[in-house]
């Protein structure tokens, strides 16, 4: 039976595999965007149109994502995809050069964000069938993982998932299943070019893996292929 996933960060990169997949599979996609007039996004709605629809929400925003709130009302959300993330500046990183502007800024889309959209529509995940809500962190954001560099990032992403997970505790008992993954190191703009692995092979195991998971995965914190990850 088809489902309807939500997808932030949907007109590039991982987001836009994502939704390039699912609809080629039959599922229908809110694709949602600071900009969905970007070309990808375009040329997937023109060859699927009747299975996508592009929703304008800048994460970052409270007013924005009350509008994309307003605009899709009650609809039924199988599957949340909070996949909407930035890097931050490719220097002053580091634990002894920090550009905290920059930091507080990498904080709001990556934690902040994902929280905002989550609580926001929580009752059109509860309305539906699949009442998952995944968010895409980084096996960077592990501290077990002796991390060194990419501070700001690093730090984001451990902070999605504490959050998340205080999230997934709060709606256990209304059998909404919260997900964290690792998608690989994947060769979009954020990844670059020398990265592992193509958007579509992320996606495609992504996918597999949220099709597979329920509330007995909630708070786990996972690759793209289902393997645990220490946090």
């Amino acid at each position: 039976m088809p489902q309807t996933w939500m997808i932030t960060g949907a007109n590039r990169g991982i987001g836009l595999a994502l939704a390039t997949a699912l609809v080629a599979r039959g599922d229908h996609v809110i694709a949602a965007a600071r900009d969905p007039a970007s070309p990808g996004l375009v040329a997937l709605v023109a060859k699927h149109g009747g299975l996508v629809t592009p929703v304008t929400l800048d994460v970052t925003s409270d007013a924005s994502v009350a509008a994309a709130k307003a605009a899709l009302a009650d609809r039924p959300i199988d599957v949340l995809v909070n996949n909407a993330g930035v890097y931050g500046p490719r220097d002053k990183q580091g634990a002894l050069d920090m550009d905290f502007d920059a930091w507080r800024d990498v904080f709001e889309v990556n934690v902040y964000a994902p929280l905002r959209v989550a609580q926001a529509f929580l009752p059109n995940v509860e309305a539906s069938q699949g009442r998952k809500i995944a968010t895409i962190s980084s096996r960077m954001g592990s501290i077990a993982g002796n991390p060194s560099g990419a501070l700001a990032y690093r730090s984001s992403k451990s902070a999605v998932n504490m959050a998340m997970v205080v999230f997934g505790n709060a709606v256990r008992e209304r059998g909404v299943s919260i997900l964290l993954f690792h998608p690989g190191w994947v060769q979009t703009d954020m990844g670059g070019g020398g990265a592992d692995i193509p958007p579509t092979e992320s996606a495609a195991g992504l996918i597999a893996t949220i099709d597979r998971s329920g509330i007995s995965d909630t708070n786990s914190f996972r690759t793209w292929k289902g393997e645990a990850i220490a946090w």
